[in-house]
């Protein structure tokens, strides 16, 4: 049963949260060389207790409104498919998704109570766009925004936890963060063109339609990517995060396999797959070259 409950949270999906944590962190440590371990812990926690949270409820939504009984299943798209095979029951589920989102919301109001505003500003718009989500943002062709947003203020967060500042360094950060997960989401979102098209969801994919979407893609990476070389320049990161640019090759190949192979479902996986590691392995190498400065 437990191999069930991490199946539907999507334990491996987690990361990109970790990730944007140890951003806001290891930025953190490079201006001041010192971290209150106790906020850093209660951080990781609330985080990926809100990270959990939107998963549990957009599966319970997409299993509601017949997405995910109509959609192939992939390994990163299509839900995780507890609910349709009938592993777990609906209610169980959606009272889980509001479980983690109380955890994840008392943790941040102990936040609020020790560092003011600005936690309760970002814990507000965490805390109602994770539950509209899967019924509102989705709907309204924002889901890629939000997840970039999302990520980029869980690295000020983060940040700010620590320093009670927000600088430009975080704020940078957080874009190449943030944008990396918004990335993996557009990408799985292909597969799941005509069943999401089909129940009403806006995706940008729908929007934009498939053969266009192929070519936003790139905006991502580039996004990304310009952000973190103009940090260095600027002097906001060291040199040393350059190290990020190393897994470009991967989305590169990404980008090329989506190009040719985005009406076909079954093929279009090693270019999800890919997406996927670009995205972890250039945050992980950011956090790993900001620290290595030191």
């Amino acid at each position: 049963m437990l191999a069930v409950w991490f199946r539907v949270i999507r334990i491996r999906f987690l990361f990109a949260s970790v990730i944007a944590v140890s951003v806001g962190l290891a930025l953190n440590w490079q201006q001041t060389s010192s971290i209150d371990l106790i906020d850093a812990a209660l951080t990781f926690a609330g985080v990926i207790a809100l990270h959990a949270s939107v998963d549990l409820l957009n599966d319970f939504w997409d299993f509601k409104r017949g997405i995910d009984t109509t959609t192939k299943r992939t390994k990163m798209s299509g839900g995780t498919g507890v609910l349709p095979e009938g592993l777990l029951k609906p209610s169980s589920v959606y009272r889980a998704g509001i479980a983690f989102l109380v955890l994840g919301g008392v943790v941040g109001v102990y936040f609020v109570m020790t560092d003011g505003v600005i936690i309760a500003a970002i814990l507000a718009f965490a805390i109602l766009s994770i539950y509209f989500y899967s019924t509102k943002i989705v709907d309204s062709g924002l889901a890629e925004f939000f997840v970039a947003l999302k990520g980029t203020l869980i690295v000020l967060g983060a940040f700010f936890i620590q320093s009670n500042q927000l600088t430009a360094e975080a704020v940078l950060g957080g874009i190449v963060v943030g944008v990396l997960s918004s990335l993996v989401l557009f990408i799985a979102s292909f597969p799941d063109y005509d069943a999401d098209k089909s129940k009403g969801r806006k995706t940008l994919v729908i929007v934009a339609g498939k053969k266009k979407a192929t070519g936003i893609f790139w905006a991502f990476p580039i996004i990304s990517i310009a952000a973190l070389i103009f940090g260095v320049y600027s002097q906001l990161f060291p040199i040393s995060s350059l190290l990020a640019l190393v897994p470009i090759p991967l989305i590169i190949l990404a980008g090329i396999g989506l190009r040719k192979d985005y009406e076909n479902q079954d093929l279009l996986f090693p270019s999800m797959s890919k997406t996927l590691m670009f995205s972890r392995l250039t945050g992980a190498l950011f956090v790993v070259g900001i620290l290595i400065d030191l």
